[in-house]
């Protein structure tokens, strides 16, 4: 590739530039982020470091009085020691609780979390009977988490994998930048909700603030309830049977099917309009904004 002035570049078009920058377009329209895995392969799922624990042996830690730091460095030394069970008691709000976990755990949270609680993790269950605060299980990679009370915004932002549950109702831009797992809301959720979807799928029981589902690229919505407003490029489609089977199951393993059924359901997906962004005419490039 030549050596080009900034001059010379402004003076190509568009495609002229991506040639001689060597740079290639590709067309994404068909193509999906679903991606296989073997879950029979012999490979270990889990980090070569990880903790061997024994649900079956449980303990407790006090978190009055003690540091944030405090009370997550005594889960991971709790962990190494076997056990597999272990009960926050009094956390009075803390926040970033039960972050960076990356084995398996039932870490039950009694009380409400601040900000960040469980983010950043991978393989434990977390279960938190009361509130948190903006974006719990932010990042999160596998495993569950369960909150019996509300949740603030930004609830599972980049999601990754695994099972996020909101009995109550949850703020704005709930799995913002979702990338996949299973985000499940019992109530509400608020406006910009999906923002930025690029995989996975999002129920909320309840119903849903303005601009749901902007500029997502891909994954699925369900709403069971009233929603404000749809963001751009998110289009309402044909609930299908499939969608009926799943959502069912899914609602009944953490007790949040409605009174009736699940049929009532607006099915939210991408209209993949801005697959091709970069390639559109200025003018249609206004119009979608």
């Amino acid at each position: 590739m030549a050596d080009l002035s900034n001059a010379q570049l402004r003076a190509m078009t568009q495609e002229e530039r991506v040639t001689a920058l060597g740079m290639r377009t590709e067309q994404l329209t068909g193509k999906s982020l679903y991606v296989e895995f073997d879950p029979d392969a012999e490979d270990r799922f889990a980090y070569p470091w990880a903790p061997d624990v024994d649900y079956n042996k449980r303990t407790e830690v006090d978190c009055d009085g003690k540091s944030t730091t405090e009370v997550n460095s005594s889960v991971r030394s709790l962990m190494e020691e076997g056990y597999g069970t272990i009960v926050l008691q009094n956390p009075r709000g803390m926040h970033s609780l039960g972050v960076g976990i990356l084995s398996r755990l039932n870490l039950i949270i009694e009380g409400s979390t601040g900000y960040f609680a469980a983010g950043l993790i991978d393989g434990p269950n977390v279960r938190i009977n009361g509130r948190v605060g903006w974006s719990c299980a932010e990042n999160m990679m596998s495993g569950t988490v369960i909150v019996e009370k509300n949740a603030g915004s930004t609830f599972g932002a980049a999601i990754r994998g695994g099972d996020l549950v909101c009995h109550g109702s949850v703020g704005s831009r709930t799995g913002i930048d979702m990338k996949g797992g299973t985000i499940l809301v019992g109530g509400d959720t608020g406006a910009l909700s999906g923002f930025m979807m690029q995989r996975g799928r999002m129920v909320v029981c309840g119903n849903a603030g303005k601009n749901l589902g902007d500029s997502m690229y891909d994954g699925t919505i369900y709403v069971g309830g009233r929603i404000q407003s749809l963001g751009v490029d998110a289009v309402p489609v044909e609930l299908t049977d499939l969608d009926r089977a799943w959502l069912k199951r899914k609602l009944t393993l953490y007790g949040l099917v409605p009174e009736q059924g699940v049929d009532h359901f607006t099915k939210i997906v991408a209209g993949k309009q801005l697959w091709n962004y970069d390639n559109l005419e200025p003018n249609e490039k206004k119009l979608i904004l």
